[in-house]
């Protein structure tokens, strides 16, 4: 039996995720990536890793800023996820898809009314196939309450307690 990108891609479907958006300032302007290949590496440093296609435009602004945020999305901010999931060059008008920013000390974009927010900053890179591994010490968290937006099997989700 020989793998396919659709056998691989349906298995992964099969991992419910939360989903994020990646953000960066690039020259004063927000650039974001939808990303659900995110996740903690270590607590001591507090490491995480986010995965981006090398054909992304915000992996070149990675690589050039070496800081960026990771929004972790809210169950009422899927507009907001399929913005950031299309094409760099439609990201003319991110409040039309309801996204916000402030800003940290740092001038990296924080996604207003995130569920969570990690400043980060690039601490390694790993080329794996055609992404990147872009590994990041986190130094500021923010914490909202609410509930995380999902992803499984290609569709968003909400959570729904077991047994109901």
């Amino acid at each position: 039996m020989s793998l396919t990108a659709s056998d691989f891609r349906q298995a992964m479907g099969c991992f419910a995720t939360g989903v994020t958006v990646i953000t960066v300032d690039q020259e004063g302007k927000v650039h974001g990536m939808t990303a659900n290949a995110f996740t903690a590496v270590s607590l001591d440093p507090v490491l995480v890793l986010v995965c981006v296609d090398h054909r992304a435009r915000t992996h070149a602004h990675l690589h050039a800023r070496k800081r960026f945020g990771v929004n972790v999305l809210r169950n009422d901010q899927q507009t907001i996820s399929e913005y950031y999931a299309r094409s760099a060059e439609t990201h003319q008008h991110p409040e039309a898809a309801g996204a916000r920013f402030d800003r940290t000390a740092q001038g990296t974009p924080v996604l207003q009314g995130a569920l969570a927010y990690l400043e980060c900053r690039l601490h390694s890179t790993e080329t794996a196939g055609d992404h990147t591994i872009f590994i990041a010490e986190v130094e500021e968290v923010l914490v909202r309450d609410g509930e995380p937006l999902l992803y499984f099997r290609s569709q968003y989700r909400d959570i729904e307690p077991v047994g109901h």
